[in-house]
């Protein structure tokens, strides 16, 4: 079992379990797929046979990135002038975007996946947490099968959420025919998933959540049946919450939605939602009584327009936080490190409205790191230290966008912005992304077959 030594890091961003922390002029040396060893000339050590040196002069070396809300699918809808939900509320965005979703194929699914993940790869992303909710009644079941097809690819720590609509239309939802499934159809799907596909044990490749698109587009027994298959199975539980449905829920069954998922038992630690800008401090408090954590997604912020997500709140409450780029139909890129200054300085804009103090720079670093590892249930990941996985990104500071920046690379990220694709990117020992190339990949055959999926459909 080889490994690699990372030679004369400028820096290392290391986390023993009591927060980031930084470490000069030191080696990291992997084995298999953990961290051995972070020190002082560690090449004078005994090295696991077949270790590969790497020189790390000028490197600062992160905790791989952990997205943890995207819908890869989207990548397909991007940059798309028709589509702009600036003038449109999301319930009038998602009326208008779902017809185009519904014509996906099989193919289109899978080589948006492999373009959403290594666009992630490439800046920083080593975990990553899909919420595919579309299911086209032309495209089949396959669809996730495909995705972690897609992951073996490129390498990438995958968790699929098996997300699914079932409410139609007539009976107020936003969703096409096309795209609706009955209960015991996503059930059934997420139950074979679950055993064709999760790995529950040390530095697992593979994971499965179940993850019912939101409340709003579900019927009742959908979020029922999901708690009762995720807990019996041990998975996590995903949802979209608190984008603007809330009134709608208050006025279909009384609750507003966070209330609603309590009163099924849709929250506790084994579950994160998504988004989370509507909500008043009395919900995010109840959420952090039960350990629900939230996917905090930034950039959709901008195109909202509504209202800034409240992270100094849940912060002060104690909620866990993660992050996650979410689809690139109201992102547009697959850049999760981005996602990190963005979260950030959203927050340092809205910081005279609010009544909790904005965290620090490294507070977003480790909310896109061991708090995007806490929301996906896992020990193993979001921190450098021995023992953890080799789950890493080295970024080369020798640059003039790094002049005056290199004496805190605890900020540097979140306050300063990263304007370029890592250096490398290792993910469970392997380097997946280094010197502008996947290796033994051709990026540009990836991206030709993408393009031709594409142009497949009438979108």
């Amino acid at each position: 079992m080889g490994g690699t030594l990372l030679k004369n890091c400028a820096a290392v961003i290391t986390d023993e379990g009591k927060g980031p922390i930084v470490r000069r002029n030191v080696d990291l040396l992997t084995e298999g797929p953990t961290i051995r060893a972070i020190g002082e000339h560690l090449e004078g050590e005994a090295l696991p046979e077949g270790t590969s040196v790497m020189d790390a002069a000028g490197w600062f070396v992160y905790p791989g990135l952990v997205n943890t809300h995207h819908h890869f699918f989207q990548c397909f809808v991007r940059n798309r002038a028709d589509l702009d939900w600036t003038k449109l509320s999301v319930i009038e965005w998602l009326d208008r975007i779902y017809p185009v979703f519904s014509q996906l194929n099989e193919a289109c699914f899978y080589h948006s996946s492999v373009t959403a993940m290594a666009e992630l790869i490439k800046h920083g992303c080593t975990t990553a947490f899909d919420h595919q909710y579309n299911f086209p009644r032309h495209a089949g079941k396959r669809l996730i099968d495909r995705q972690f097809e897609a992951a073996d690819l490129l390498g990438m720590r995958f968790h699929a959420g098996r997300g699914g609509n079932t409410l139609p239309k007539s009976e107020g939802s936003t969703i096409p025919d096309e795209m609706l499934e009955t209960t015991d159809e996503f059930i059934s799907d997420c139950a074979r998933l679950i055993d064709t596909y999760h790995d529950a044990g040390p530095f697992s490749m593979r994971q499965v959540v179940v993850a019912p698109c939101q409340p709003v587009n579900a019927y009742r027994e959908t979020f029922v049946e999901s708690v009762a298959l995720a807990r019996d199975r041990g998975v996590m539980l995903h949802t979209h919450v608190g984008e603007g449905e809330s009134p709608v829920m208050q006025a279909r069954h009384g609750l507003r939605t966070v209330d609603y998922l309590e009163s099924i038992g849709f929250s506790g630690p084994d579950t994160f939602y998504a988004h989370c800008w509507e909500l008043t401090h009395d919900e995010l408090r109840t959420m952090a009584a039960s350990g629900t954590g939230v996917s905090h997604c930034p950039e959709p912020v901008y195109l909202v327009g509504a209202e800034v997500t409240d992270i100094p709140a849940m912060a002060a409450f104690g909620l866990r936080i993660g992050l996650g780029c979410d689809g690139a139909a109201s992102n547009d890129n697959s850049n999760l490190m981005h996602c990190l200054h963005s979260a950030y300085m959203l927050q340092c804009l809205a910081s005279s409205t609010r009544a909790h103090p904005v965290p620090p720079p490294v507070d977003f670093l480790r909310y896109g790191t061991s708090g995007g590892a806490s929301l996906l249930g896992r020990s193993d990941i979001g921190r450098l230290a021995p023992g953890m996985a080799a789950d890493l990104f080295a970024i080369d500071t020798r640059r003039m966008d790094y002049v005056g920046t290199r004496h805190d690379p605890l900020s540097l990220i979140p306050r300063v912005g990263i304007g370029m694709a890592t250096d490398m990117t290792m993910i469970n020992g392997r380097v997946v992304w280094a010197n502008g190339a996947f290796p033994g990949l051709d990026e540009a055959k990836l991206a030709a077959d993408a393009e031709a999926a594409l142009a497949t459909i009438n979108v």
